[in-house]
C-alpha cells in the first residue's frame, strides 16, 4: 500500500509540477489565445473535422521562434484494404507556405507572434515590415482542407510580394483502395507577383483535397473554383449556431468557456458515410463507425440538448445501424459498426453493449421527445433490456465477457459499469414505454425489474475496497478502480460519501483526473467526466466544483489544448469528440441533474457551489422545447426558473439544496 501511495504522489507531483499556464482566454471573442514570446519553444495537437475530412495539426514553435506543422489528413470516406476500423485514406505532410514564398527576392523570416483557436487553428507571425496571418481548418462539407494566408505590409514603403506556382499531386497503390487508387492533390490559389503598399495585405490559400483517381481529372475541384472565403464563412456559421444554443452561464469562466469549445468538438466531428450520418470519435483511428460507447452511450444522449439537428439525425441512424443486429436468439449486438456500415467489429466479445445502448438510446428518446423517432428506436431499447435480463448470473447483475476498455484491466464476468447502465436503462424504459402507449403493465415491470437491480447492485457490489466502504469492480476486486463512480451517476447514493473519498482522496485521484486504478500510471478522461458527474448528481456540488475548475483549467489552457482527451499513456492523448460530450453532461445532468422523464417532463436536482450565487443555461433544445433556466439562491433554497423561449412563459420552482423536484413544459 506504501509503495502504491508514493507511485501515485510522485506521479501527481510530475504532472504538478510540469503543467504550464499558456492560453488566455480572450473575453472580446470567446476564445483562447497564446502568446508566442513568453511559450518558446512549445508543442501540441488538434484535431478539427467536416463531414468529409478529418485534419490533426501537429504544430509548434521551436527555440527560435519559428512556427512549424505536420498536416494528419484523413480521409474517412476513402476507403482502404482491408477495409477495417481504420481503413481511410490517409496523407502527412509539412507544406510551410512560408519557405514558399520571397519577398523583394529573399525567404522572409517570420517569427510566431500569436495562436489562437476559434474554429480555426490561427496563427500571427512577424518579419519586420511584414505580418502573416494563417488559418488552418477542414472544409464543412468537401474532402479538404484549407489554409487562407494572408500577408500584410505594416511598413509605410512599398514591397515586392512573389507566391509561387506550386501544385503537388500524390496517387495511393490502385491494389490498395477499395476503389482503386487515391489522388491527394495541394496546391496554392491566388498566388502571383504584386507590389504591396504600406498597410497593403494579399490573400492566398493553400488547397488540399483528395480523390479516388478515376474522378480526380474529370470531376475534382479545381483550387480556384473553391470559394475558400465561403468555405471559412460556412465553418464560422457553424460554430456560431453551436455557441448560441446550450450556453452555460457559472461565475467560472473558465468552465463556461471549456463547455463552449467541448460543445463545439462532440458536433463537428461527424462523416456524411453511405449508411448515414456517423458520429466520429477521431484521433487519426475512429471514422465512419459507430460504437455502443462512444455514440450509443457517451455523446448520443447529449445532441437532443444542443438542437444541432445534424447530431441529433447521426444519433437516430446510429442506432437504427444498431437495430440490424437484433436477433431472437439473443446473440450479442457488436460492439462496433465500421466501414460505413459494411462490416463490424467484435474482437473484445459482448462489453455490455446492450446495456449501454439501452442506456443511452432510451434517454435519447426521451429528450428528443418525437413519437415517430422513439416508435423507430423502441425495439432496439426492449430488445437490449431482454438481453440484460438473460445475461444475468444467479446474484442478479449482469454477465458480460469484458467492460468498454476491453481487457485492458481485468474486469471479471460481470462489472459495475454494465449493470449500473442497465439499471439506469430500466428507469428510462418505464418513462418511455408509458409516453409510447405501451401499457402500464409494461412500465411497471421496467420499474420492478430496476428496484430488484439497484438492490442486486448493493448486496453484489458493494464492499471494502483500499479501507474504503465504497464499490469493488468486479468479484474479487481489490484495488479502487475509477469506475466505481458509476453508481452516483445513476443516482444509487447509499456510499456516496465514502465513494467519493475513495475517486478524490485516494492516490486514484491525480493532477491529470483518475487513474484507472490505484497504483497504476494509466488515466482515460472519460471515467473522469462521469466521476465528475456522479458527484454533482450526489448534491456535491461544493465539494467537486474546485477539481471540475481546475480540470478544465488543465485541459483549455495549459500544455494540450482545448479539448478532454481520451487516455495516457495510450493513444498520445487524442481529442476523441465523445469525452467532449461527456465534459458538457456533467453539467446538463450533473450540476443541473437534468433527468428525463418523459416527452416533455424531467427531474432536476440543481448543485453548486456555496459562494455561487446563480448558474444558467441557456437555449435548451431537448423535450421538443426551446427553454432557459436559471437557478440562483434564495435563502436557504434555490429558485429555479424555465422561460420558454417560444412563449416568454415562466414557471418557477423553490427546492432545497440537494433535492429533485419534477418540470413539466
Amino acid at each position: 500500500m506504501k509503495r502504491l501511495l508514493l507511485a501515485a504522489a510522485l506521479l501527481a507531483g510530475f504532472i504538478a509540477a510540469n503543467a504550464q499556464t499558456r492560453w488566455a482566454i480572450d473575453p472580446a471573442t470567446n476564445t483562447i489565445r497564446m502568446e508566442a514570446a513568453a511559450n518558446t519553444p512549445h508543442h501540441d495537437h488538434i484535431e478539427m473535422s467536416g463531414q468529409r475530412a478529418a485534419i490533426v495539426y501537429y504544430w509548434g514553435i521551436d527555440d527560435a521562434g519559428r512556427y512549424y506543422c505536420e498536416y494528419h489528413h484523413v480521409f474517412p470516406l476513402l476507403r482502404m484494404i482491408p477495409n477495417n476500423t481504420h481503413a481511410f485514406f490517409p496523407y502527412r505532410h509539412t507544406t510551410n507556405v512560408a519557405q514558399l514564398i520571397k519577398v523583394d527576392g529573399k525567404e522572409p523570416a517570420f517569427k510566431a507572434e500569436s495562436v489562437e483557436i476559434d474554429g480555426t487553428l490561427k496563427v500571427v507571425e512577424c518579419d519586420g515590415a511584414l505580418e502573416m496571418t494563417r488559418m488552418d481548418f477542414p472544409s464543412r462539407e468537401k474532402q479538404a482542407t484549407f489554409e487562407i494566408v494572408t500577408i500584410k505590409n505594416t511598413s509605410d514603403r512599398p514591397v515586392n510580394l512573389e507566391v509561387p506556382d506550386y501544385k503537388f499531386r500524390w496517387e495511393s497503390d490502385p491494389e490498395r483502395g477499395v476503389k482503386g487508387s487515391y489522388v491527394m492533390d495541394i496546391e496554392l490559389a491566388g498566388g502571383g507577383t504584386a507590389l504591396l503598399a504600406g498597410g497593403e495585405t494579399r490573400t492566398f490559400s493553400l488547397v488540399m483535397q483528395a480523390y479516388e483517381k478515376d474522378e480526380a481529372d474529370a470531376k475534382r475541384l479545381a483550387p480556384q473554383s473553391i470559394d475558400v472565403k465561403a468555405e471559412y464563412a460556412a465553418r464560422q456559421e457553424l460554430f456560431r449556431q453551436l455557441s448560441e444554443n446550450l450556453v452555460l452561464e457559472t461565475p467560472d469562466e473558465v468552465i463556461n468557456t471549456e463547455f463552449r469549445y467541448a460543445k463545439l468538438r462532440a458536433s463537428e466531428s461527424i462523416i456524411a458515410t453511405k449508411g448515414g450520418l456517423m458520429h466520429a470519435p477521431g484521433g487519426e483511428s475512429y471514422y465512419a463507425a459507430l460504437w455502443c460507447n462512444d455514440q450509443c452511450e457517451y455523446v448520443n444522449p447529449f445532441f437532443p440538448f444542443t438542437g444541432y439537428e445534424t447530431g441529433v439525425k447521426s444519433a437516430y441512424d446510429c442506432y437504427m445501424q444498431y437495430s440490424r443486429f437484433m436477433n431472437d436468439a439473443y446473440e450479442p449486438i457488436p460492439s462496433s459498426i465500421i466501414a460505413e456500415g459494411d462490416d463490424i467489429w467484435n474482437g473484445a466479445g459482448d462489453r455490455g453493449d446492450a446495456a449501454m445502448t439501452a442506456y443511452g438510446a432510451s434517454r435519447y428518446c426521451l429528450e428528443c421527445a418525437d413519437k415517430e423517432v422513439a416508435e423507430d428506436i423502441w425495439p432496439l431499447v426492449e430488445w437490449c433490456l431482454e438481453y440484460c435480463r438473460l445475461k444475468m448470473n444467479e446474484d442478479g447483475v449482469v454477465l458480460s465477457d469484458h467492460d468498454e476498455l476491453e481487457g485492458r484491466f481485468e474486469d471479471g464476468d460481470a462489472n459495475l459499469c454494465t449493470s449500473t447502465l442497465y439499471y439506469d436503462a430500466l428507469i428510462s424504459a418505464s418513462y418511455l414505454a408509458k409516453e409510447l402507449g405501451k401499457g402500464c403493465k409494461v412500465a411497471r415491470s421496467y420499474r420492478r425489474q430496476a428496484k430488484q437491480m439497484r438492490r442486486n447492485i448493493c448486496n453484489y457490489f458493494e464492499s471494502t475496497v483500499n479501507g474504503y466502504e465504497t464499490y469493488r469492480y468486479y468479484e474479487g476486486n481489490d484495488t479502487l478502480r475509477s469506475w466505481i463512480c458509476m453508481p452516483l451517476v445513476v443516482g444509487i447514493f447509499d456510499r456516496a460519501d465514502a465513494t467519493l473519498d475513495a475517486l478524490f482522496e485516494s492516490p486514484l485521484y491525480t493532477g491529470e483526473g483518475l487513474l484507472t486504478q490505484m497504483g497504476e500510471e494509466t488515466y482515460w478522461d472519460r471515467s473522469t467526466l462521469y466521476a465528475f458527474r456522479g458527484a454533482y448528481y450526489a448534491g456535491k456540488g461544493d465539494y467537486i466544483t474546485p477539481k471540475v475548475s481546475a480540470y478544465s483549467h488543465r485541459r483549455l489552457l495549459e500544455d494540450h489544448v482545448p479539448y478532454p482527451i481520451e487516455a495516457w499513456p495510450e493513444g498520445r492523448q487524442r481529442h476523441l469528440s465523445a469525452e467532449s460530450g461527456l465534459y458538457c453532461r456533467i453539467f446538463t445532468e450533473g450540476m443541473f441533474g437534468i433527468r428525463p422523464a418523459g416527452f416533455k417532463k424531467f427531474t432536476m436536482k440543481p448543485s453548486f457551489p456555496q459562494e455561487w450565487e446563480k448558474i444558467e443555461l441557456s437555449n435548451v433544445r431537448a423535450f421538443g422545447s426551446d427553454f432557459n433556466i436559471k437557478v440562483e439562491r434564495s435563502g436557504k433554497r434555490l429558485k429555479t426558473t424555465i422561460t420558454d423561449n417560444a412563449t416568454g412563459r415562466t414557471r418557477t420552482y423553490k427546492s432545497r439544496p440537494g433535492k429533485a423536484f419534477k418540470v413539466k413544459l
